[in-house]
């Protein structure tokens, strides 16, 4: 009786076990089934990712190459369509038949042509300056700035003002041009579609960074909407900030304030590790 009693104990515990192994045989079967799904679905993720991401690049690309290609067809465009008929016009008024003329007549021909000289060398500082304005080159950001804001506030569409905390030191020039160029399209922008009435900024530092904000209270975009412009076929202007940030890598930030009374536009760019002193 008493091993009946055992041998009966014996293939429960053998039943147990058996099960218990099935079970957990199945749970780890489960579990690795589980993680092979998963990290495949991790991959197609990091695929897709990386595929936007190769597609935001792409596009940042071709927003880059189209400003770069707008800008030389301008300077062309300016080249051909005014410098170059003042040019012809002057050779006409200096041509081979000048000394055949009298006295009179050569000193009358002779001041034309310099007059359309002197216009011919002011349009061409003109193209100059619009590819490195002189206020930024010679007394740098700041100055330009302001000088900037100025003019937009003279032109009596909107209240514009700037204020630089932590300037005390230049930034390479070509770092200034393109934050330079990043101000001017932000206020394109702001000035075109924002219906605004007054515009503000500040610029500061924190360690190694350097900060551009821009307030103003007219309709702007959060971040979510700069992301979004940012990924489809329009938004050229944002697509050509970005591109010159990439240079610096710089980074931008849109947002609405918490009383919702105006909108910030904040720019972050490492500084250089080397400034050139004011």
């Amino acid at each position: 009786m008493i091993l009946l009693q055992i041998a009966t104990t014996d293939s429960k515990v053998s039943t147990v076990l058996f099960f218990g192994t099935i079970g957990m045989l199945a749970l780890t079967i489960g579990l690795i089934v589980f993680i092979i799904f998963h990290q495949r679905k991790v991959i197609r993720y990091q695929m897709r990712l990386q595929t936007m991401e190769q597609d935001q690049q792409k596009m940042l690309l071709n927003a880059s190459i189209r400003m770069q290609e707008e800008e030389r067809q301008r300077i062309a465009a300016d080249l051909h369509d005014d410098a170059g008929p003042l040019l012809a016009t002057a050779r006409l008024y200096l041509n081979e038949n000048l000394v055949n003329l009298d006295k009179a007549s050569q000193l009358q021909s002779i001041y034309s042509a310099k007059q359309i000289l002197d216009d011919t060398i002011q349009l061409i500082r003109n193209i100059s300056h619009s590819l490195m304005p002189p206020t930024l080159k010679n007394f740098g950001l700041e100055s330009a700035v302001n000088d900037l804001f100025q003019k937009i506030s003279g032109s009596g569409s909107m209240n514009a003002s700037s204020r630089f905390h932590d300037y005390r030191e230049r930034l390479q020039p070509e770092t200034e041009l393109i934050i330079f160029r990043v101000i001017q399209e932000l206020i394109n922008n702001i000035l075109k579609h924002s219906n605004s009435s007054f515009i503000h900024l500040t610029q500061n530092t924190s360690g190694n960074k350097f900060f551009i904000r821009m307030h103003h209270d007219g309709r702007g975009l959060t971040q979510a909407d700069f992301e979004k412009l940012n990924k489809s076929n329009v938004g050229l202007g944002l697509k050509n900030i970005q591109s010159r940030l990439k240079v610096l890598h710089g980074k931008i930030f849109f947002e609405k304030d918490l009383s919702q009374t105006y909108y910030k536009v904040t720019v972050e760019i490492m500084k250089d590790e080397e400034t050139k002193p004011q």
